[in-house]
Formats: structure tokens, C-alpha cells, sequence
């Protein structure tokens, strides 16, 4: 394998149409992070890019139903998106942005060079126009009834009911969400570049030359590949975007996919200047992209225009999922990171240690708010942080803080240093392959190994007689603290600093990983301080109902009333006798899941009427007393061995629960409905 000088690091450009989400987190953000402390503590150059992507038709979507500019929409995202990824410790050394003058100048520049070298073909087709709108609508400026499993919302590039990809012309009925009205296809002509020309350079540097990426990633890729790659416009109809640099293209502007990645390459520039050829075209830099495993469009980019590097690995997860549903933006079904950040402060690294340890990296995995307490509590409490106090507590007890000499090593505190060292191994292996989250479980493993070591050699009881011992054992588990400071840092940034500054440390290294004479003895440690706190359970079912509730608002948004029924004559209307009654009693039927027995005032000596809808009332006596709706000449009917007269009117919910309907104000009972 090659070695290289340096490696430059890109994440995924978020969309500054809204914050990032526990999602993002998982698939690019944390293990990027990680990936990139790990280098900086062996002491390797690394550059990590970051920055939001701030064109694209979701960001004038946004900017219209707000009734502000697309510019006021990312300006506020991006704010939010950075400040975000701060507070969680991601360690950019740029997080730039895509509307900024030089990323402009750098665009421009990349599809100037392609289009003088003869890389675009144009190309000339039929799209959706709004004509009352005067302009050719975006995919997700169009909404309809998806041809695969019949959801009237669908979007012109996606069905998020099915997740099937779409274009807009293949909508049934398309609306233009601008206006309402139904499009017509109007031809426009567009820039393209031609993938298939560049299918065997891709499949021969993706399937012969990466063998070793990721079996998700080489096996989307070679799917892909597969079904054969087609030309794709890298221009559109847009007014909000770079302008498409080459005369006679006048309202089109560059398409978000190509735009958005040339980000990396302007962010690179902004953060070092001069100096960005080096990251970019000097054949001694790796290159990592962790972006969505399906961009292999980029690539192509880089061997259109011929002087770049290309990427050394494309280290892509899965998808997490959220309480077992999709994450879903659209729908506001997500953990936000600043949310997250307000409602759960001090808890960064808490976060980060949940979404590596269940991070999705070859399979779609489950995020649930009991999963993340129980993963806070029982491990990095009562391991990490138990092992850690018990360490520091016991040295303040029995030295004053001083950290003792150790004297003769024992087999026990042999087995304790080699069991360490085979965890570092454990863990550099499993970093330099992407496996962050058995890189984890080998740290983890680390302190439950000091656990394990302080429960045999139990220093509180040879203090009573054998300080010598005693003060091996603790030199040995300060030490074994000092490496966990070490282990943890590219997960739990914040600890690791809380844990060296309690030490006495400063500068750590991924070489100092494994020794044990990290603290000199004779150095004064610092007074124990909790590293984590126990997740109460008021903070967990805060969380849980917030997503409750975020799924009851949508489905009220998403709900539609029942189309109209038939015409009925007058005539077969008036047969019908609603009337107002009186609850006097309402009961449960015993050995019965839906009916409910109600005791009716009807104004007529009163009757009883049998109701199957028990399972909307979990106490059904909050209706007595109540005015209600029936109908009062259905004939008489046998339910349960119990007679029912009559028939109680309610409405159904959005949610498939009923409400029993009755008048607004005071009606006396056996009052005619009509």
C-alpha cells in the first residue's frame, strides 16, 4: 500500500435549507471527525474540509414560503449548521460555504475548463413549464401521484412514501406547487456530462483498483455501474445558483450536484490560500470523501477535467433510522443537533459515543431515546466514568493526590499493560479500516479492563496493610487513566480534555497509547470530577413525547377529508331521525375490545345504545353528562346479548380514532337533528 504525506478529508456538504440531524451525524460528521483526531494524534498532516451548500431548488422552496430571499434562508442555516458542528467538537479546519466569492470564481472556473475541453454535450428535451409562473419548474417544484404506490404527494424527484427516484414527468396528475396549476412540456436545452463516457475508467479505478472499500460501498457503486451510467445536465433553469459561464445560457445556472462538490475544492482555498494544490493535485496526498455512498459523480468530475487527485476511499454508512421510522426533514421527524444541544446541555460527547457505537456502518441501524440512556448510563457512567473516579478518588485518599512510585509489577499488573497494548492494536486496526465503532468497543474495553484490575488487586484492602502494593495499584490505574484520556479523544473530545487536565497532562499522542508512565510520579492530579452523569428519565420521556407529538402534528397536516359520497335524493335524507340525547351512563361492555353501553336521555323515557368505540375512550365516563348525536330509527339489534337502539354519530380522526359528536350549546334531549 502506498504511504502518503498528508491526507485531506471531506465531509458532505449539508443543505442550508434547515440544521443537521442525528442522521447526518451518523452517516458523515462524527466518523469523518473521528477519522481526522485520529491522524492529528499520530502526528500526520491532515486537512478537513467542511461547508454548506447553499444552491438547489429545496432552498427556494424554503425562501418562497417564507416570503424572504433565498440568501436570507442560507445565511440563517449556515449559521446554525457551523455554530452546531462546534458545540459538538467536529474539528473542521474550514467549514466555508458555497455562495461565497471565491467558491463562485472556482465554479465557474471548473465548468469553463470542461466546456473549452470539449466534456459537455447539449442537449435539447421537453420539461415541465409553468406558464402563469413564466418558468420551467424544478423536480421539487412539482408534486403528484407517484406511479409505483400511488401517494398523492409525491415530489418530481422522489417519493419519500416508497423512496422510489422519480423524475417529474413521470408523476400522475403533476401539479406545479408555485400556482397549483397542471404544467405543460416545453423543450430547453441543457448541458450534460457524458458519465458513459467515463464507465470503464470508473468501473476499472472503483472495482479493480478498491477492492478494499467498504462491501456497501463497492457494492452500490458496482450497481450502479451495472445498469450502465447515462448523461447527466449539469444546468438548469434556476434564477438562484452560479450563472452558467459561456454565452447564448442566459437564466440557467450551474446544476447543484456539480456546483455543490466543487465546494471542497474553494473551501480548501479559503483555508489555506496558495498553498490548496497541494491537498488537491500532489500525488503524495490521499484524499477521503465521507459523502452518501451513491456519489460517484464527483469522481468523474475530477477525471473530466484531468489534473486532480482521486479519492483514495469514499468510508460511507447506511441510514439510521429514528425510534424505528425514517428520518424524515420534510416531516420534522428527527433529532436536531441544536436542539439537542439546548435541551441536552453538556452532553456532546454523550451523543457522539451513542451514534458511533450504533452507527450504521454496514447496515441501516435504529437510534431510541432508551437505547441512548441505557448506552449513557450502564457504560460510559458505570464503566468509563466509574473507573476513572474510583482511580482518582482512592489516590486522593491514601496520597493526597501525589501519584505514587510504582514498585514490583505483579502478573496481574503484567496482564492489565499487555491487555491495553492488544486493545491499541485492536483499535489502530480498526481505524485505519473505518470501523469506528469496533474501534469503540476496543476503547471501552480499555475501561472495563481497569475495572476488572482495581476489583482483583482491591488497593482499599492492602492499604491496610501493604502500602508498597497499594501504591503500585494506583500508579498503575492513573496511568491506565492517562491512556483511556488517549483511546477516547477522537469519540469523547471533551472528556479526554476534562480527563487530561485532571492528570496534569497537556499534550497527548497516539504513540503515548499502550505506556504507563504517561504521569511521572511524584505529579499532583486534580481533584475527581464526574465525567458523566446518569440520563434521568424525565429527559428521555421529554424527548419521546416530542416525537409523539411531531407525529400527531403530521398527520394532521397530512390528513384529507374522505371524498364525497354519492348523490342521495332529499327524499332519503328526510327518512333519517338524528336526534340529541343526554349521556347518563357510559360503560365498557365486559368481555368486548370496542363497544361502549351508553344510558341515553332521549327525551322519551331513555334507551341504550351499544357504540364500537371503546378503543377512542380509554375512560368512557368522561362522556356522561355529555349532549350527543344518534340516530334514533335504526331497528333494534342483538351485540354481545345486549340490545341496542339506536346508533351514536362521531367523527373520525386523522388518526383513525372517533369523537362522538353533539351539539355546541344546550339542546334539550329528543331535540330533532335536521
Amino acid at each position: 500500500m502506498k504511504e502518503f504525506k498528508r491526507t485531506l478529508i471531506t465531509s458532505a456538504l449539508p443543505y442550508a435549507n434547515g440544521p443537521v440531524h442525528i442522521g447526518h451525524l451518523a452517516g458523515v460528521y462524527v466518523p469523518a471527525d473521528i477519522y481526522a483526531r485520529y491522524l492529528r494524534l499520530k502526528g500526520e498532516e491532515v486537512l478537513f474540509i467542511g461547508g454548506s451548500d447553499e444552491h438547489g431548488v429545496p432552498i427556494t422552496i424554503k425562501a418562497r414560503k417564507e416570503g424572504v430571499t433565498p440568501q436570507d434562508i442560507v445565511d440563517r442555516y449556515h449559521n446554525i449548521i457551523k455554530e452546531s458542528f462546534g458545540e459538538l467538537g467536529v474539528s473542521f479546519d474550514v467549514y466555508g460555504r458555497t455562495t461565497s466569492p471565491t467558491h463562485r470564481r472556482v465554479a465557474s472556473d471548473f465548468f469553463r475548463r470542461l466546456y473549452d475541453k470539449g466534456e459537455f454535450i447539449e442537449k435539447t428535451s421537453e420539461q415541465l413549464y409553468d406558464p402563469e409562473a413564466n418558468q420551467f419548474l424544478a423536480d421539487r417544484y412539482v408534486t403528484g401521484t407517484c406511479p409505483h404506490c400511488g401517494n398523492p404527494n409525491a415530489y418530481g424527484d422522489q417519493c419519500e412514501q416508497c423512496g422510489t427516484s422519480l423524475n417529474a414527468t413521470d408523476l400522475i396528475d403533476p401539479k406545479s406547487t408555485i400556482t397549483g396549476n397542471t404544467p405543460v412540456l416545453k423543450e430547453t436545452s441543457h448541458w450534460y456530462l457524458p458519465l458513459d463516457k467515463w464507465q470503464d475508467r470508473l468501473s476499472h479505478w472503483i472495482l479493480d483498483e478498491h477492492k478494499e472499500w467498504k462491501p456497501n460501498v463497492y457494492g452500490q457503486c458496482k450497481s450502479w455501474l451495472d445498469m450502465g451510467l447515462q448523461p447527466r445536465a449539469v444546468s438548469r433553469d434556476l434564477d438562484w445558483g452560479i450563472p452558467v459561464p459561456v454565452e447564448g445560457a442566459e437564466g440557467k445556472v450551474l446544476y447543484v450536484w456539480f456546483d455543490a462538490p466543487i465546494g471542497y475544492i474553494s473551501n480548501t482555498i479559503d483555508c489555506v490560500g496558495d498553498d490548496w494544490e497541494k491537498w488537491w493535485k500532489d500525488k503524495d496526498t490521499r484524499m477521503l470523501h465521507f459523502i452518501g455512498k451513491d456519489n460517484i459523480v464527483f469522481p468523474a468530475m475530477l477525471m473530466a477535467d484531468g489534473s486532480y487527485n482521486l479519492p483514495d476511499n469514499v468510508p460511507a454508512n447506511e441510514f439510521l433510522n429514528l425510534e424505528d421510522n425514517k428520518i424524515s426533514t420534510s416531516r420534522n421527524y428527527a433529532v436536531w443537533l441544536h436542539e439537542y444541544l439546548r435541551e441536552m446541555p453538556g452532553r456532546q460527547d454523550e451523543l457522539r459515543y451513542v451514534l458511533t457505537a450504533n452507527a450504521p456502518e454496514t447496515k441501516d441501524n435504529n437510534f431510541t431515546w432508551a437505547d441512548y440512556q441505557q448506552r449513557v448510563n450502564s457504560e460510559l457512567v458505570a464503566i468509563l466514568g466509574n473507573f476513572v473516579n474510583r482511580a482518582v478518588v482512592l489516590t486522593h485518599k491514601y496520597f493526597d493526590g501525589i501519584v505514587p512510585e510504582a514498585g514490583t509489577l505483579t502478573g496481574t499488573d503484567e496482564r492489565l499493560m499487555a491487555e491495553i497494548n492488544a486493545l491499541k492494536d485492536e483499535m489502530t486496526a480498526s481505524l485505519d479500516t473505518f470501523h469506528f465503532r469496533d474501534a469503540l468497543r476496543a476503547a471501552m474495553d480499555m475501561a472495563r479492563a481497569g475495572n476488572k484490575y482495581l476489583q482483583e488487586t482491591e488497593p482499599w484492602k492492602t492499604a491496610k496493610s501493604d502500602m508498597a502494593r497499594t501504591a503500585t495499584i494506583l500508579n498503575m490505574a492513573i496511568q491506565t487513566c492517562a491512556n483511556l484520556a488517549i483511546a477516547f479523544e477522537p469519540f469523547l473530545p471533551f472528556m479526554s480534555e476534562k480527563l487530561v487536565s485532571m492528570l496534569g497532562g497537556d499534550k497527548i499522542t497516539w504513540a503515548m497509547l499502550g505506556c504507563f508512565d504517561l504521569v511521572p510520579a511524584g505529579a499532583k492530579i486534580g481533584e475527581p470530577v464526574l465525567l458523566f452523569e446518569k440520563v434521568e428519565d424525565s429527559a428521555i420521556e421529554f424527548q419521546q413525547e416530542k416525537l409523539r407529538k411531531t407525529v400527531e402534528q403530521n398527520m394532521l397536516d397530512a390528513w384529507k377529508p374522505e371524498p364525497v359520497k354519492d348523490d342521495v335524493p332529499f327524499e332519503e335524507f328526510e327518512k333519517m331521525d338524528i336526534r340529541v340525547g343526554k349521556v347518563l351512563e357510559c360503560t365498557k361492555v365486559p368481555k368486548s375490545k370496542k363497544l361502549l353501553e351508553f344510558k341515553i336521555d332521549d327525551g322519551m323515557g331513555g334507551r341504550t345504545i351499544l357504540s364500537g368505540i371503546a378503543q377512542s375512550y380509554e375512560d368512557p365516563s368522561v362522556l356522561v353528562g355529555k349532549e350527543i348525536c344518534f340516530m334514533a330509527n335504526f331497528a333494534p339489534r342483538k351485540m354481545m346479548g345486549r340490545e341496542s337502539c339506536g346508533m351514536i354519530l362521531s367523527a373520525v380522526n386523522p388518526d383513525g380514532t372517533l369523537t362522538v359528536v353533539g351539539p355546541t350549546g344546550p339542546v334539550k334531549p329528543g331535540a330533532t337533528v335536521g
